[in-house]
């Protein structure tokens, strides 16, 4: 048998690289074994590459169809092996799985760099950007020329040949390292659990000793009680439980996550990484890293971050100096003479903010249950955007835990599948995130999106309720805003679609959309007691308004939140490592960068497992001075195809959805919004032209308010 036949019949036999004739092309699940990725790779690798070096090498003149669009409509494969694989890296991961990842590391970095620094591919774009303004370009043609350009720019196309061999070199080595980091993290992990008797538990929730209890016997513990570094697991710990050594114990070891032992201890690395992407920067004509990585973003310079920081800052430290005062207050008067530690925090917050408020935080979880919260998210998207979501129960998905739905428009077309990961597990890296296992296009057809939203709650028992924080659930949402932003795009070029926008703008949709839950329409309706089915009280959204600034002054001062954790593919800061080390290198078809999936994690994290991340600029501004707009009065019943939650009584059924509001507008006087949401180059970017968008929307939904 020859080489070529072998290669073949592996081809063949690789479930990665066959068609995927499954419902909505989804991923053949059941028949991907670790196993397959790297040949998968290698094969994608050697395919993706023949297609570059033949658009390069093109004798006729650079053209759109011929450069960019081949760009684009390259590297099909690859993109839909590494949408699978670092999917599931993140949600997922094996032993088998994180060695592939740190062999193919390196192998990835490569071949973006062979991309990106290809001088003659450059000068065939260079040449179409030079006459840009003659090519007769729609807008969306436009702006995938100057972002392309961009890309290459800055990943190196027009440095020297000793510089681009140094920056290749710099790329690999980045690659190995932030991969070795995001894996420590992970490690560490799951390694660590404490493990508590009933005596240990004075002080928790029914609730928080059902999640405790499942994840003991999740962990081979069964009739003990166990708490993770899962930040649902750990925060509520720390939150609720009278042990104050326990809550010691818990909180060091939520904070050293990245240097536990020797094996994991990510502080080399973080020397390591900083002076190579400051060496980085230099060779690219700047002075730091954040001025290079600030440069392709909103906020442009390291000192309109430090300005707007800046202005949250000392607010933020003097109104925490003024709380801390009140929490040692009430340790003095509980009989204590210990000064308050960083692990007392939040036990003693709560406590105040119960005094001050009344409010109990285990009655207020019993009316976020998970279900329920979910029946919201959708809902609002059908009242919003005339979505339709029917769950599918027929589908084999990565995990037992995931859920998929089918995404409608009010007409019945296909918009999107939805996949909801809601669970933390060991196999799952912390935080909550939005990605996609199929970015929306037009190359082939109007290719619809595959989103996954992958979030980290604490498991409740068996038959039981999973009841979230307030803050859990406003996680929900801001995730599912990501998600929707996937799901309704509407563009041709896949480095374009989605999420693929500038760093610190990508927030925006997920900042507007969780505004939603805290809207009375919302909670009135599906904040329900998970028990008795009654909707929360009047009393009880007047505590939770009066207590919503409670102690934000601890989160901008005495907690690190991590921006966007994106992942990276040869289309982003280009063949480079990405700029936060739990990223992985993210590919996709075509020659621009995807950023698409989204970190939320809002507890406070060691600089061994967040070093080097900037701030996301949207993380701090607005909540307070936005007000969102009001759902709009139903018109006619519609019955919205999403799950019930668990009939205790006749009560607890969610209540069907109704008439949508449709992104057409009811005014003549208002154009509709066209087909295209391509950005003009003229009038700025797509940032631009959603901005306007929304704006347009919030205008006429007041308008109908009043």
């Amino acid at each position: 048998m020859t080489t070529a036949t072998v290669a073949t019949s592996d081809t063949a036999a690789n479930p990665l690289l066959s068609r995927w004739s499954g419902p909505f092309g989804l991923a053949p699940f059941a028949k991907i074994e670790a196993k397959h990725f790297a040949p998968a790779f290698n094969v994608a690798l050697a395919e993706h590459s023949a297609e570059i070096k033949a658009i390069a090498a093109n004798p006729a003149k650079a053209t759109f169809a011929n450069t960019l669009l081949a760009l684009e409509k390259a590297g099909a494969n690859l993109n839909r092996v590494a949408d699978v694989f670092f999917n599931l890296t993140s949600a997922d991961t094996s032993p088998a799985l994180q060695k592939i990842e740190r062999a193919m590391a390196p192998k990835l970095s490569k071949h973006g760099s062979a991309i990106y620094l290809n001088a003659k591919l450059f000068a065939r774009i260079a040449d179409l950007y030079a006459q840009r303004d003659g090519l007769d370009l729609d807008p969306e043609q436009a702006r995938l020329l100057e972002r392309t350009h961009t890309w290459f720019v800055r990943a190196g196309a027009l440095l020297k040949a000793p510089a681009k061999k140094r920056v290749a070199a710099i790329n690999t080595k980045l690659a190995e390292l932030t991969t070795q980091f995001s894996q420590n993290v992970l490690s560490d992990e799951q390694s660590w659990r404490m493990v508590l008797e009933e005596s240990d538990l004075v002080g928790l929730s029914d609730a928080q000793k059902a999640a405790a209890s499942r994840a003991a016997a999740d962990a081979g513990l069964p009739g003990q009680y166990v708490i993770t570094l899962s930040r649902s697991s750990v925060e509520g710990f720390l939150q609720s439980s009278t042990r104050r050594d326990l809550r010691e114990q818990a909180f060091k070891a939520w904070i050293k996550r990245g240097e536990m032992n020797a094996a994991t201890d990510n502080r080399a690395l973080i020397a390591e990484i900083a002076a190579l992407r400051l060496e980085l920067a230099t060779i690219m004509g700047f002075s730091t890293f954040a001025d290079y990585s600030l440069a392709d973003t909103m906020a442009k310079t390291p000192a309109a971050v430090r300005d707007l920081l800046g202005r949250v800052w000392q607010p933020a430290v003097d109104q925490a100096a003024l709380e801390r005062a009140a929490l040692q207050k009430r340790v003095v008067a509980e009989g204590s003479n210990f000064e308050i530690a960083a692990w007392d925090w939040r036990y003693y917050a709560e406590k105040e903010r119960a005094a001050r408020f009344d409010l109990d935080e285990a009655d207020v979880r019993q009316h976020f249950e998970l279900e329920a919260m979910i029946a919201a998210c959708f809902d609002t998207a059908t009242r919003l955007f005339g979505l339709h979501f029917s769950e599918r129960t027929d589908l084999a998905l990565y995990h037992p835990d995931v859920r998929a739905w089918d995404v409608t428009d009010a007409d019945g077309a296909h918009i999107a599948l939805f996949l909801g990961d809601y669970f933390a597990r060991p196999s799952k890296r912390s935080g909550a995130w939005m990605s996609s296992y199929r970015s929306q296009h037009k190359l082939k057809g109007d290719v619809r999106p595959i989103v996954v939203n992958v979030l980290n709650f604490a498991r409740g028992p068996d038959g039981g309720h999973t009841l979230l924080s307030f803050d859990d659930a406003r996680t929900l949402f801001h995730e599912f805003g990501h998600g929707l932003h996937g799901m309704l795009s509407n563009l041709t070029y896949p480095s374009l679609s989605g999420t693929s926008v500038t760093r610190d703008f990508v927030e925006l949709p997920s900042q507007l959309y969780e505004h939603w839950l805290s809207q009375p329409q919302v909670l009135k309706r599906y904040a329900r007691h998970a028990k008795t089915g009654k909707p929360i009280s009047e009393a009880m959204l007047d505590k939770l308004k009066a207590a919503r600034n409670f102690n934000m002054a601890f989160r901008p001062s005495s907690t690190r939140r991590p921006p966007l954790s994106t992942w990276i593919s040869i289309r982003s800061n280009p063949p480079r490592a990405s700029t936060s080390p739990s990223s992985k290198p993210k590919f996709s078809s075509g020659s621009a960068c995807r950023a698409r999936s989204y970190s939320a994690t809002a507890s406070r994290t060691s600089i061994t497992s967040w070093a080097g991340m900037l701030l996301a600029i949207t993380a701090t501004c607005g909540r307070k001075s936005w007000t969102p707009m009001r759902l709009q009065p139903l018109k006619k019943p519609a019955m919205s195809s999403h799950r019930r939650l668990p009939r205790n009584s006749a009560s607890t059924s969610i209540p069907p959805a109704t008439a949508a509001i449709r992104w057409k507008p009811t005014s003549p006087s208002v154009a509709a919004p066209p087909k295209s949401t391509a950005c003009s180059a003229n009038a700025g970017s797509c940032e631009g032209r959603l901005l306007s968008t929304i704006s347009e929307k919030c205008r006429l939904s007041l308008r109908r308010a009043r």
